[in-house]
């Protein structure tokens, strides 16, 4: 059952990442086309969400602009963190669909994190990766500083690897039948209006 998903593992997952990050079009426009609603689709979305949110916190960090405009950063990555999410549980629906098939055996092991937890996390890492070469390379810092980045850098990369396998596990064991794991909604109550005390009139 493993060629359930011999179009997705972990290290396929991770170039893909780093392949977006080589593009000069990304975040806006991904470098390979995907489907719709694919899993691959969705793939692209949590990460360029997560390359969008990583902006704005940057931008919200900053000290010499307007509240309004920290207010207006704090908005935003309220906006990308709920389409993040959203995209994980579309990655998880995609992943669960194929496995409709699969007889589940009574001794399967239960996973609490999704594989569409894991996805987001080697995105988010990919982006630590990155950003922490950058500053391994920069021409304006000290030599401790930089060779302190590098040491980073390469302990991110450990994490990834790490992160690599977990979802690798996680998928061959669905695939075969030997784990299992269920969707945990988000359920962000602060993001409905209908539910926000404050929006919904419940408080004033």
């Amino acid at each position: 059952m493993k060629d359930l998903f011999i179009d997705i593992d972990g290290r396929k997952v991770s170039d893909y990442h780093d392949l977006c990050h080589q593009s000069d079009l990304w975040p806006n426009k991904s470098p390979v086309s995907h489907e719709e609603n694919s899993i691959w689709f969705w793939l692209e979305k949590n990460h360029q969400y997560n390359c969008q949110l990583w902006d704005e916190e940057d931008k919200a960090r900053r000290i010499n602009v307007s509240d309004s405009d920290i207010a207006l950063n704090k908005r935003n990555i309220d906006g990308y963190n709920q389409k993040r999410n959203d995209a994980i549980e579309e990655i998880d629906e995609n992943i669960l669909d194929r496995l409709k098939g699969v007889k589940v055996s009574e001794s399967a092991w239960f996973n609490s994190e999704t594989a569409g937890s894991i996805i987001d996390r080697l995105s988010i890492v990919s982006l630590k990766v990155l950003h922490m070469g950058i500053q391994a390379n920069r021409a304006d810092i000290d030599v401790t500083q930089k060779k302190e980045a590098k040491d980073k850098q390469n302990r991110l990369i450990i994490q990834r690897d790490d992160l690599l396998f977990c979802l690798n596990q996680v998928l061959d064991g669905c695939s075969q039948g030997q784990g299992f794991y269920r969707i945990y909604r988000q359920f962000k109550m602060y993001n409905d209006p209908r539910m926000n005390p404050y929006l919904s009139g419940l408080l004033k």
